[in-house]
Order: C-alpha cells, then sequence, then structure tokens
C-alpha cells in the first residue's frame, strides 16, 4: 500500500495547471464522441436513421424537451452536492458518510426519474409488455418453468418469452416472481426493489475500495458515485437491480482478501507535525490516513464471505448472460488485494449456484446459444455494427459523465497501474468488460442501460481527479445529466 500512498502524494504534487490539462484534454475527446455519436445519424438518410432503432441515438430515447414535478428537487440535491459534497466525503465517519451517500444516491435518482413523471418515469416501466412483469402472472410451478425456460426463448412461438424475459437466464424472471409471492407485486414494487438495489452501488464501490486499503479512493468518489448520471437508468430497469447484485459480489471479494477488519493502533502525532501537515493544505481525511500506519494485514482469512461473493457471481450469471465479464473486477481484486486464496471459495460459490439451476432444468449454455439466435431475430439485424460499436462508447460517456473520461488518463496511468492502485485496477478491469461486450456486438444501443453492471466501476476514475477541482467536475456532471433527462424522454 506506500506504491498507492506515494502515487497519492505524487499527484498531489503535480502542476495544477498540467492537471487541468490533462482533465480537460480527456473530457474534450470524451465530449466529441458524445457530439458526433447524436450528429452523425442526423447526415444519413431517413431510412438508415430508422434502423436505428433510437429517435435519440445513441441513447435509446426520444427527443422531447420537457420538465417535470422533479426538475426542483434534481437541480435542488445537485446542488447540495457540488456544494458540501467533497467536504462532508472528507470528514464524515465512515459509516455516517455511506449512508449520506446512499440516501443522496437514492434521491437524487428518484428526482431525475419524476422528471418523466410518477407513472411514465417510474411505476410503468417494467410493467410494459416486452418487460419482466408481463410474464409474472403465468408462472404457477417454478420448477416447471425452470426446466422449460429454454424452449420458450426463441420467438415466434405461440408461448415465446416476451422480449427481456428472452434475453435473460431465468434468475431475472424469478426476482420478480418472488417479489410478487411475498405481496410485492406490480410496477411501483418493482420499480422501488431495482432503485433500493441500484443505488447500493454506491456504498458497495467504497466499501470495496476500503476494504482494499484506498480508503482516500473511496472517499474522493464517494460524492461523483451519488451524482452519477447512470441515475437516469438506475431508476427504473432492472440492470440496475444487475448492477447492484455484482457490485456487492465484488465488494463481498474484496472484504474476504482480509482476515479482519484494518484496526492498526493509531500513532500519536507531535503537534509540530499536524502543524506541519495543516501548513502543508492537507486535508483533514489525509492528515487522519497519515496518523494511521499501513501494515500488510493478513490475507485470505475470511472463507464464508468469500463463499458468499461466489453465491452473488453465480447469481449475476443467471440475471445476465453478459454478466460472465464480471471476472474481469474479480480478478482485479485478487490483484490489489495481493491474494487469490478468495477466489478458491468464491468459486465453491459460484458453482453451487451452477449446480442448482442445472439441476432444476436449466442449462446455463443452451440459453446463451438460443440468446444468440433470438437476438439476430429482432431488430439487431436492422442495427448497423457500423454505428453502434463506437455510438455505445459515446453512450457510457452519457452514463459516467465527463469527470470519469477526464480521470481515466490520470487512472490508467501505468504509474498508477504498476502501484496497484486498487481504484486504477477496477476502472482497468470494467474498461475491459466494456471492450469485450462492445467488440462481441451483441449490445448494440442500449448500453446506457445494459452495462450498468460496469459503469459503477468506471465512475471509480473520479477518485483521481484533484479534490480542489472537485466542485468544477461535480457541476459539469450535473449539468450534463440534468440536460440530457430534461431534452431526451429516455424508454428506460
Amino acid at each position: 500500500m506506500h506504491d498507492v500512498r506515494d502515487a497519492i502524494e505524487q499527484e498531489a504534487a503535480e502542476q495544477p495547471g498540467f492537471r487541468w490539462r490533462g482533465e480537460i484534454a480527456a473530457a474534450g475527446i470524451a465530449s466529441v464522441l458524445v457530439a458526433a455519436a447524436f450528429i452523425v445519424p442526423r447526415f444519413h438518410s431517413e431510412q438508415w436513421r430508422a434502423t436505428l432503432y433510437a429517435g435519440s441515438a445513441p441513447i435509446f430515447g426520444n427527443w422531447l424537451p420537457h420538465i417535470g414535478w422533479g426538475t426542483g428537487p434534481a437541480v435542488l440535491v445537485a446542488c447540495l452536492v457540488i456544494l458540501r459534497g467533497p467536504d462532508l466525503a472528507a470528514r464524515l465517519p465512515w459509516r455516517r458518510l455511506l449512508a449520506t451517500a446512499w440516501l443522496t444516491a437514492l434521491a437524487w435518482a428518484f428526482a431525475l426519474a419524476m422528471v418523466d413523471g410518477w407513472r411514465r418515469g417510474f411505476t410503468d416501466h417494467l410493467v410494459d409488455g416486452h418487460e419482466y412483469l408481463h410474464e409474472v402472472p403465468g408462472i404457477t410451478d417454478i420448477p416447471a418453468a425452470l426446466q422449460g425456460f429454454s424452449d420458450r426463448i426463441l420467438d415466434f412461438q405461440p408461448d415465446s418469452w416476451t422480449t427481456h424475459v428472452s434475453g435473460h437466464p431465468p434468475a431475472a424472471l424469478l426476482f420478480f416472481v418472488a417479489l410478487d409471492r411475498i405481496g410485492l407485486g406490480g410496477g411501483t414494487w418493482a420499480a422501488t426493489a431495482c432503485l433500493l438495489i441500484g443505488t447500493s452501488t454506491v456504498v458497495a464501490v467504497a466499501v470495496t475500495l476500503r476494504a482494499l486499503g484506498a480508503e482516500e479512493r473511496a472517499r474522493a468518489t464517494l460524492p461523483y458515485l451519488a451524482l452519477a448520471p447512470a441515475a437516469i437508468w438506475i431508476a427504473v430497469s432492472a440492470d440496475a437491480m444487475f448492477a447492484g447484485v455484482t457490485a456487492w459480489a465484488v465488494a463481498l471479494l474484496a472484504i474476504a482478501t482480509r482476515s479482519r477488519p484494518a484496526r492498526t493502533p493509531t500513532r500519536e502525532i507531535s503537534a509540530a507535525e499536524f502543524a506541519i501537515s495543516r501548513h502543508a493544505g492537507r486535508s483533514r481525511s489525509a492528515r487522519r490516513a497519515a496518523e494511521t500506519p499501513i501494515t500488510a494485514p493478513q490475507r485470505g482469512g475470511r472463507p464464508l464471505i468469500a463463499v458468499s461473493a461466489g453465491v452473488l457471481f453465480g447469481l449475476g450469471i443467471y440475471l445476465n448472460y453478459g454478466l460472465v465479464l464480471m471476472v474481469f473486477p474479480a480478478v482485479a481484486v485478487s490483484i490489489a488485494g495481493r491474494t487469490a486464496r478468495p477466489l478458491l471459495p468464491a468459486a465453491a460459490g459460484a458453482l453451487a449456484v451452477v449446480a442448482v439451476f442445472t439441476a432444476s432444468g436449466f442449462w446455463w449454455f443452451d440459453g446463451y446459444h438460443l440468446v444468440i439466435e433470438r437476438y439476430y431475430q429482432g431488430i439487431a439485424t436492422e442495427r448497423p455494427y457500423s454505428y453502434y460499436w463506437w455510438g455505445n462508447l459515446a453512450a457510457t460517456v452519457c452514463a459516467v459523465g465527463l469527470a470519469t473520461a477526464a480521470g481515466l488518463a490520470r487512472a490508467l496511468a501505468p504509474r498508477t497501474l504498476r502501484a496497484l492502485d486498487p481504484a486504477a485496477l477496477l476502472v482497468a478491469a470494467a474498461l475491459c468488460a466494456i471492450i469485450a461486450a462492445d467488440i462481441s456486438g451483441l449490445s448494440k444501443a442500449e448500453t446506457e442501460r445494459i452495462w450498468l453492471p460496469f459503469d459503477v466501476w468506471l465512475l471509480a476514475a473520479t477518485a483521481f481527479l484533484p479534490r480542489s477541482h472537485a466542485r468544477v467536475w461535480l457541476a459539469i456532471q450535473a449539468a450534463g445529466t440534468l440536460t440530457l433527462v430534461h431534452l431526451v424522454l429516455t424508454n428506460w
């Protein structure tokens, strides 16, 4: 961890002008990408634009300037985070900080949803005829549904699953069936569950970074996580729930790299040392970190937690086929934690989930191959990959914001990666997952929603932005998000 501390100190020592130039250059490139993705379709024929199946491509929605009763609260939340977020993130006690960040993320996401109204923005999203809830009443026998699940994936059959059910493994549908069985049926409860689980990714990312010895990074990125543009699609989509499940899988795996929580004795610092640190302009949280010596805790001593992580990873691939790519963050945690020991019990937990579904009659690989066939039975055959391979990346920028783009160059710097900085490794892992998903050609459009499980880790790049720049970048994040949600009526 000394390498990580050295990297942080070197960042602080860099000239402010150099920092701004690098950040602006990275954000500028991302801005050009987004602008091109919105403008290029305007230069094509109407017939070609129709094949995009997205009126506001690369975002899945339609151009429709509007306001709603969520507009005012969204602006208020944004202003509070911009003005108070960085300071609170630096000085609040850890647990209180996590609670504050989660509540802020909830308020932000819900307010953005209310820009489109209670029904259009929240309760009706998951009751559409293409969605999961449409199939819930027909599931009267869960074992039978699992045994015959693959038979109903292909389209043009009398009993074909709806679009979203057919495109995902059965756990996604079973989640909403379970809600219905416990008395939480209907669109409002489903949306609320997705919102709560989806916004918990804010806490999961921070917990992961702290467990890997990077509390400073966690504190730095929390305001950006709470004010993430991705909140537009977290409220509401099932992919928000997928993101929450896999984010906590990564968090538990990170915790499993330690035998005990870090409880090293705090070294008393002299008044002179404190004065020097204060004179040097170090933040209160930085001084607190300096007071605690970095020790090398015993690793890999929490097998039950690792098994729990594996169960969530295993559940993830039965929620969304593409979440096999969460192997990248799992490996990043192993590298950052400097141990592979938790991977074995985690693998056992994941295999237990596989065994349960296989024994119940659903073979994952059968479903995967049938989904590819179903994918090309629909509009995917018309959507042009020549546009969407890079338009997907522009949609991702819309979901993570220009601040994330600004932090990417610093996060992926060779010096930072060599230091095994946990935040940098997780950002690199998320980027690898996104590139792999993009190359597959199985994600043409709607990636602002589909890639939420990867985007939440990409947001950790904001941890590398200087604290002195935080308010500027948070304002840019908020402005971009509010502009998008008020100009485009998104389908999610």
